[in-house]
């Protein structure tokens, strides 16, 4: 498809932070993004799991919504839907052209040519307006204030997932740092939500919320209740800073920090509140009917097997905590592959009191750590490690190794979850489930 080929073709311009490129970009569109109305999140992890809930709200409750999100894990047109649809190939080829012949105009101009992702932004931009969508979910790539998505006047809320260390080599080296660029997406006299988080983020935050009269709301762990907790899901009561009482909120998705995202999403909804209609079934269906893969996802029972993104230290840390209280009782199996940039050393040394048995795998991903690179650096916390040559071999040995009431584990990387959605397909997965 000459459209996917034209988007992988412009990654050579690598990453460029700053906003004057995607600015000149949407200028020569007739700055679609001005015409809508934009929920935007920033965070280190949780964003997409944030955006998952909401829009599942927005839907039960008649919205028509835009989407627009990253990494993807199955195909380009996953980064730009409407009302959950992917984009057709047929209108990402039309919308690549129209971008494309204003990226060639700037380059004309003797601009330098915009990067992929400022190319797919204005992409989405120029896509839901056209789509008419009622409100854009509209998701930063690696930072905030020098991201391509905050070339956005004013978002009806900005959204702060959880904060933590990662791609520091763009966004600084301390916490207040990375908080510092996330918090970048606040605009003047914005509403604010903030996930639950520690001092050192909680007052970078706020000391910029202050500076733009913004009014910011941290989502409080203490108000929630949990009232049950399995494989399948869980549920909680929550208050809200509004007083709202939500008596009981169900989510499909596994692990505490789930509940953390929620809480921030439903802080969100009563902000949003302002500006939409939404009743208190739509929201109890919305969270309950939330779909979002690749996060501590159930795929197989007998044996089971989970995958997960996590890349990073907090992601580690949160994937460790699940282990811990779910599956101290069962052997465990990872299957692991990760990106060259992250810190895999301390993801691997995070993870060892769970497995000693480790297969390692590397994605078609250039940024990749190849898997015997990973493999050995494996070697000194886990005793049985093997490089698998593909995803697909690595199932295949898991699987012989692995008894029915184990537990085979992906994670490291979102890059290779399109293969393991391929073996479902095929079956070399999904016949071993019993679920």
């Amino acid at each position: 498809m000459k459209a996917i080929e034209y988007l992988n073709e412009i990654k050579k311009y690598g990453s460029v932070p700053g906003l004057d490129s995607i600015k000149r970009l949407l200028n020569q569109l007739g700055n679609p993004q001005d015409q809508l109305r934009i929920i935007h999140i920033a965070g280190t992890n949780g964003k997409g799991s944030i955006l998952a809930m909401l829009e599942s709200v927005f839907h039960q409750s008649g919205y028509r919504t835009g989407r627009y999100h990253s990494p993807v894990l199955f195909d380009t047109r996953e980064a730009f839907q409407v009302d959950g649809m992917w984009i057709t190939e047929e209108k990402l080829q039309q919308y690549v052209d129209k971008v494309k012949k204003a990226a060639d105009e700037i380059v004309d101009e003797g601009f330098a040519h915009p990067t992929s992702f400022e190319v797919e932004t204005a992409i989405a931009f120029a896509y839901f307006f056209d789509e008419k969508v009622d409100l854009v979910l509209l998701e930063t790539g690696m930072g905030g204030r020098l991201d391509a998505t905050n070339i956005i006047k004013k978002p009806l809320v900005a959204i702060l997932a959880s904060i933590s260390m990662d791609h520091m080599q763009f966004l600084g080296n301390t916490l207040e740092e990375i908080a510092e660029e996330k918090a970048g997406i606040i605009k003047q006299d914005t509403d604010v939500v903030l996930y639950p988080s520690g001092r050192e983020v909680y007052d970078v935050v706020k000391r910029i919320s202050d500076e733009k009269g913004a009014h910011l709301v941290m989502a409080d762990e203490t108000s929630i209740r949990l009232l049950s907790q399995d494989l399948h899901g869980q549920s909680f009561s929550y208050r809200s800073s509004h007083g709202r009482y939500y008596e009981k909120i169900t989510i499909p998705m596994l692990g505490d920090h789930q509940i953390l995202n929620a809480v921030t999403a439903l802080e969100a909804l009563e902000t949003l509140k302002k500006y939409f209609c939404m009743g208190a079934f739509e929201i109890e269906e919305g969270f309950r009917r939330t779909s979002w893969p690749g996060r501590l996802e159930v795929i197989s029972t007998k044996p089971y097997m989970i995958r997960d993104g996590a890349h990073n230290i907090d992601a580690a840390d949160r994937l460790a905590s699940f282990l811990e209280k779910n599956f101290t009782n069962k052997k465990i199996f990872y299957i692991i592959g990760i990106l060259r940039d992250k810190e895999y050393e301390k993801i691997l040394q995070i993870m060892s009191p769970f497995s000693d048995d480790v297969i390692t795998i590397a994605s078609d991903n250039p940024r990749a750590l190849s898997a015997e690179e990973l493999a050995e650096c494996a070697k000194h916390w886990y005793d049985h490690v093997e490089a698998a040559g593909s995803v697909k071999e690595a199932v295949e040995k898991a699987l012989a190794y692995a008894g029915a009431d184990d537990l085979i584990l992906f994670f490291g990387s979102l890059s290779f979850m399109k293969e393991i959605e391929e073996m479902r397909g095929d079956g070399t997965i999904s016949k071993n489930r019993e679920a």
